[in-house]
């Protein structure tokens, strides 16, 4: 990294977003409808957080591979515009960019079509212990949705990171149902915070209810988890409490990033050494104006103006 001191190392999958406006419906086969608008923007969990953290005001690197092609070249612009270290970026010769097609429909969420591209080629090994060593906190964001990931390696570089005082937090994308439980119960006893959303954990437990989920991956052995559940909110479980929290009541346009958004705000709060319940509140705080604009990270607030927001507007939490 450039900098020989970070507050974040976000590492995983990096993505170019292509984003619709929400139309009124799918169209049927052979039939065009109309958006008021198509962005390309950035998209991925390992970018997505690093964004809103660089907004934020924190200093933040990111490791994870794009491709020799015009929306790598977007991606890195984009990153480096905001403001974060990407000496850790690197380039496939053989895969192209990632990419997703966020299809945002009035009434109904989002629906998705995935390219994984180069993505598929990051490993984990490219973290090193110098890279460790000089930040306070190792996010992972997208761990199950590719196989070069392997389970050994991330509980590998998980390890390294507790024992070294370093603070982790473990994100998920899942394709849809799979044997996911193998790759998690090697990370998991590692693993600082783990912040799925319920349809997630619902596909890693196969327990509908977000407090039976939380409770379940925490038993595995996760110190924290938080399963978000969009406009529902989110609950929490650590073995000192079992919260449940709303979220912020606001109009929304789109959801693309809103879990990422949620983790940068938490992950403010935890290096601010804030109490769990304004951390919660931050990370709802930063989902709330998440959603309020198109793409994943337009509508990252500051941090002077994610703290105004949180004293001006109350949020109950509620003990289980």
């Amino acid at each position: 990294m450039t900098d020989p001191h970070l507050d974040c190392l976000c590492v995983g999958i990096i993505v170019a977003d292509h984003v619709c406006a929400p139309v009124e419906r799918l169209p049927q086969p052979g039939e065009l409808v109309l958006s008021d608008r198509l962005d390309l923007t950035l998209g991925g969990c390992a970018s997505n957080v690093a964004v809103d953290l660089a907004r934020l005001e924190l200093n933040v690197g990111i490791v994870g591979r794009v491709g020799r092609d015009v929306f790598g070249r977007f991606v890195r612009e984009v990153l480096q515009d905001a403001g974060v270290d990407c000496e850790g970026l690197s380039i496939s010769e053989t895969a192209e960019t990632s990419g997703t097609l966020v299809v945002n429909t009035q009434g109904a969420d989002r629906r998705f079509i995935h390219s994984i591209g180069a993505n598929g080629e990051l490993t984990g090994q490219e973290v090193t212990a110098a890279d460790i060593d000089r930040t306070r906190l190792l996010y992972l964001g997208g761990y199950c949705l590719i196989d070069s990931l392997q389970p050994q390696t991330v509980a590998d570089l998980f390890a390294t990171a507790r024992r070294g005082g370093v603070i982790t937090v473990l994100d998920v994308v899942l394709s849809g149902p799979g044997a996911y439980w193998d790759r998690l119960t090697p990370v998991l006893p590692w693993t600082s915070v783990f912040v799925p959303n319920v349809d997630e954990a619902r596909l890693l437990t196969g327990l509908d209810d977000p407090v039976d989920q939380a409770t379940a991956l925490h038993n595995a052995g996760a110190e924290r988890v938080i399963v978000t559940c969009g406009s529902d909110g989110l609950i929490v479980v650590d073995a000192q409490r079992r919260l449940q929290l709303d979220a912020y009541a606001v109009a929304a346009v789109d959801s693309t990033g809103g879990g990422d958004a949620f983790v940068a705000g938490y992950v403010l709060g935890l290096l601010d050494k804030q109490d769990i319940d304004t951390c919660l509140r931050y990370g709802s705080a930063m989902g709330a104006h998440c959603v309020r604009q198109i793409g994943a990270t337009a509508g990252a607030p500051t941090a002077e103006q994610l703290r105004q927001f949180v004293a001006d507007h109350d949020l109950p939490i509620r003990k289980l």
